[in-house]
């Protein structure tokens, strides 16, 4: 499932560092803005310890764990709307994901400049929040205007379509971002094909100094993340770097000597995945234990075509047993043997946790 999150931001906020150290891809990184100006992309995995214990089960040829896509996108300044730095480019490169992780920056470093001139986390956030609802209103406001011209031929379903974007723009006029509008699923419809930046799920990083690293976000910077309808957590992205280059066998002692229980990357891939209203179901056997990723809500006969499209265009029945409750058994007989296995549906709403074998015939 092709799912990105862009990790946007003013230069220098250590965006790229943060990539960096998710991905270890090696993008740029300077001291100067738009150091990042084509985005770089990279594919996360989601720690996640049912996956482990699963494989501790079966000892499988292969493990493959679930994954979320991060994009570094160049840094945005103030009047980015109206096509300062970047601009447009900018702004579609952000437009292509589908949840954004914005990092202020709450580091000090004297050789590392601050395009606003100050260290201020949370105002970072609202000149990156502002810009975006400013393109967003315009974007509503233009689209607006060809609809009303329209809105006779096109009657009732104009009609929906309109009050939908009038609510919006309401609400953008007012500075407030569209996720945090209240809309039924026939208005997010209407909606959808805006690519509204602002309708995107939001998630602050705060990136701090190493002595922060285990900090909690500042309180104005949870407030305002919360306001604008998302949640913040802080992260040193220089520390994670530094992590991430270590061998695996001296990161614990590192952690430990910081005072941490896991890398904050860790953190920032489950948020993220969470983020995107993911969640995941297994596939296990002595041959390959793996995660896979599912929108909440999806069907068997969803995860099935997740696999393969054969499993979804076949598909007659899965089989289904939670996570800890097989690892608890031991295999599937000892499962199958407790009734903690059940035959599902082609309509069964996959849960969180569920190991799945699928049955199907083509």
């Amino acid at each position: 499932m092709a799912l990105s999150v862009g990790i946007v931001g003013l230069p220098n906020a250590g965006k790229s560092t943060l990539f960096n150290a998710l991905t270890r891809a090696g993008a740029q990184v300077g001291n100067y803005p738009f150091t990042t100006i084509e985005p770089n992309t990279g594919v996360v995995p989601v720690p996640d310890p049912r996956l482990d214990r699963l494989a501790a089960v079966f000892n499988p040829h292969r493990v493959i764990p679930a994954t979320v896509t991060f994009t570094d996108i160049a840094g945005l300044v103030r009047g980015a709307s109206r096509g300062e730095g970047l601009g447009n480019q900018f702004l579609g490169h952000i437009r292509e994901c589908d949840a954004i992780a914005l990092v202020a920056r709450a580091f000090e470093d004297p050789d590392v400049s601050h395009v606003e001139g100050a260290i201020d986390p949370a105002r970072d956030l609202e000149v990156i929040e502002l810009e975006l609802e400013l393109a967003d209103l315009e974007t509503v406001s233009r689209r607006l205007e060809r609809a009303e011209k329209t809105a006779k031929l096109q009657k009732d379903k104009a009609a929906e379509a309109i009050e939908a974007m009038r609510r919006a723009r309401a609400h953008l006029d007012a500075g407030q971002p569209v996720r945090t509008l209240q809309l039924n699923t026939e208005e997010r419809g209407h909606l959808r094909d805006l690519f509204l930046l602002t309708a995107d799920p939001l998630m602050v990083v705060v990136n701090v100094g190493e002595n922060e690293a285990g900090s909690a976000p500042p309180a104005r910077v949870a407030e305002l993340a919360w306001q604008h309808g998302g949640d913040a957590l802080v992260i040193s992205a220089r520390i994670e770097a530094e992590i991430a280059e270590l061998p695996p066998e001296d990161r614990r002692e590192f952690l430990d000597s910081l005072g941490l229980e896991e890398p904050g990357l860790d953190r920032l891939a489950r948020e993220a995945y969470g983020l995107l209203d993911l969640i995941t179901f297994f596939t296990a056997s002595e041959k390959e234990v793996r995660a896979w990723t599912l929108r909440r809500g999806a069907t068997a006969v969803d995860a099935a075509g997740t696999i393969h499209t054969d499993f979804a265009r076949g598909f007659i029945r899965a089989e289904v047993v939670d996570a800890e409750e097989l690892i608890g058994a031991g295999s599937y007989a000892a499962a199958r043997d407790a009734g903690k296995q059940r035959l599902e549906g082609r309509d069964y709403v996959v849960r969180d946790g569920d190991v799945v074998h699928f049955r199907f015939n083509v």
